[in-house]
């Protein structure tokens, strides 16, 4: 399945990008890991199971998932997503149970959008759900890492998608805090990490990024078999991007 959302990512967009200081530590010594992000669109579910797989391949990685959508979507089964009822008391009960399951095993991994919610990046507080924080207390030897997600259209017709993680904080450490102070620790470090990322994207510079999935570029159909044809007859590449950085660095990986 992960090949499959690889593929239709590269399909879709126009490249997946990982902020070069934000690239995550390897995880040795950090236990069970809970990674926790904001939600700023659709393309969310796709774009992290990519990067479970890229980054972290050594581990098994699970995603809560609205009980109602599961039912619709229910591929996302087979891929680690687990059930949580999001419009009773009964859901929160149900996501501390399954984490607590899951995170027992240290090469695990526990992949939030912790929003809870579609939001864009830019909105602040970010408002993150309380139930994030609680898992400090059902896994003490867990690692937390921020993850921020941002999406934007640079000089191709395909979208960029952009990740970047905080540093690591640890669960025990989380844990010694009252549950607010828990949370607002959790909520300020992803919003310094969505800020830092933001301020690349807006830069539009893809040398700060490190390209994990280039997808097709130009846009096709008769405007780039003309150009095609332009660059044969001047003897010249044919380059179907307006940008020859991003070809030239997947070349070169």
């Amino acid at each position: 399945m992960a090949a499959y959302f690889d593929r239709f990512v590269r399909r879709h967009m126009n490249a997946l990008r990982l902020a070069r200081w934000g690239v995550p530590a390897d995880g040795t010594g950090m236990g069970a890991l809970v990674i926790y992000s904001n939600h700023p669109a659709w393309w969310d579910a796709a774009i992290l199971i990519v990067a479970a797989d890229r980054l972290f391949p050594g581990r098994e990685s699970f995603a809560p998932f609205d009980a109602a959508m599961l039912e619709k979507y229910g591929i996302f089964r087979k891929m680690g997503a687990f059930p949580v009822d999001l419009d009773s008391a009964r859901g929160a009960a149900q996501f501390l149970a399954a984490s607590r399951a899951i995170l027992g095993a240290p090469n695990r991994a526990v992949w939030i959008t912790a929003q809870g919610r579609f939001a864009d990046v830019r909105a602040r507080p970010l408002g993150l759900k309380p139930g994030v924080a609680r898992l400090a207390e059902i896994a003490p030897e867990a690692t937390f890492l921020p993850l921020a997600v941002e999406y934007a259209f640079w000089d191709e017709r395909g979208a960029e998608a952009f990740l970047a993680f905080g540093a690591p904080l640890a669960a025990a450490e989380l844990r010694a805090l009252p549950r607010p102070e828990r949370l607002a620790r959790l909520e300020t470090a992803l919003t310094a990490t969505l800020d830092r990322l933001s301020a690349d994207v807006v830069a539009r510079e893809p040398e700060r990024f490190e390209t994990l999935l280039a997808g097709r570029r130009g846009v096709g159909g008769v405007y780039d078999g003309w150009r095609r044809l332009a660059a044969a007859l001047t003897g010249r590449r044919f380059e179907p991007g307006h940008r020859s950085g991003d070809a030239e660095e997947m070349r070169s990986r």
